[in-house]
């Protein structure tokens, strides 16, 4: 169980009243109400599993107050504005994804916020691959196959959830790195898209594992590749875009916790400590193990890195595709 310190009524009065007692850091008094958990997508997404199972985790083994609260639209930016209005004491905490904080500030005019000086990493959630899905009148069985068809003048279309998502990005990243004619085909969101797929409208779709185990599992969709830089333990048979081919790709879609950069450093390594206490246990990995995630954690200058990293690559990506979300 976590160590909290509160400053509470009554023994210690006046005192608490006035702030902390003598002596007492911010940090051993963090935290002293309901912590609020923004996810900037609708309820039942991925990143909507990602923080209810973190907040019930958070309930269970510390004791704490979590409110999960989900303010979609514009790709994730009206939750980061939002935290960012929000008192900059911890307690208002940002879920975001590599659209977020990778992405958007580089497709978008203008997002409202610099993920270089307006955001703070506090740790690394979890990470999962894509896969790549054709339907079963689709002749390919490999990766080569598939892009073998992707040379014939009209090329191959591929449905993702939508414009900027991580499946967009991860198909245009194949694209430039093998050359083959990949038109992308936007959906609004990943399960219609899915439908378009299983319905033969679209020949093939990269989608989360989330959406597309179940229809892989029954046979109504073959998988080819997953996007991330190893096998996915939703189903570790299917081979990596990279061992095809394509040594060094990856393309995942990833959550970080995130404060204000105006949050005190004490309070963000107060709450590193919370929530990679929480990601690692037992009960949490196996519930994101099942959704095909992988628990990711560790230090806030781990996550500043991997950010650091993704927004490198995906800068380029999105420049050579002309990829704009306005």
């Amino acid at each position: 169980m976590y160590r909290r310190t509160l400053i509470r009524s009554g023994a210690i009065g006046s005192a608490a009243a006035a702030g902390l007692l003598p002596g007492m850091s911010r940090a051993q008094s963090f935290p002293s109400k309901q912590l609020r958990l923004l996810v900037g997508f609708a309820a039942g997404g991925g990143g909507d599993i990602v923080a209810r199972v973190l907040a019930a985790e958070l309930t269970k083994s510390a004791g704490l107050s979590v409110l999960v609260d989900n303010k979609p639209g514009a790709g994730g930016n009206i939750a980061t504005r939002e935290m960012l209005r929000a008192p900059a004491d911890g307690h208002t905490i940002l879920l975001a994804n590599v659209g977020m904080l990778a992405v958007n500030p580089y497709a978008m005019k203008d997002v409202g916020y610099d993920p270089h000086t307006d955001i703070a990493p506090v740790c690394l959630a979890v990470d999962f691959s894509n896969v790549l899905v054709v339907h079963p009148t689709v002749p390919a069985k490999s990766l080569a196959e598939y892009l073998e068809l992707a040379k014939r003048p009209e090329g191959m279309d591929y449905g993702t959830s939508g414009v900027g998502s991580a499946g967009h990005l991860a198909g245009e990243l194949l694209k430039a790195r093998s050359g083959a004619r990949l038109n992308h085909v936007p959906f609004r969101g990943g399960g219609p898209a899915m439908n378009d797929l299983v319905a033969g409208h679209v020949p093939s779709l990269i989608a989360s594992a989330p959406t597309a185990t179940g229809f892989m599992r029954d046979g109504r969709i073959r998988a080819l590749a997953v996007t991330g830089a190893k096998r996915s333990p939703f189903d570790p048979q299917i081979p990596t875009i990279a061992e095809q081919g394509f040594p060094g790709y990856a393309a995942t879609n990833w959550y970080a916790l995130v404060v204000s950069s105006k949050v005190p450093p004490e309070i963000v390594a107060a709450l590193n400590t919370i929530m990679t206490k929480a990601l690692k246990a037992p009960e949490v990995q196996a519930a994101y193990g099942q959704q095909g995630m992988e628990t990711l954690a560790g230090t806030a200058q781990e996550a500043a890195a991997h950010i650091a990293r993704e927004t490198e690559i995906w800068k380029k990506v999105i420049a050579g595709a002309g990829i704009r979300l306005d």
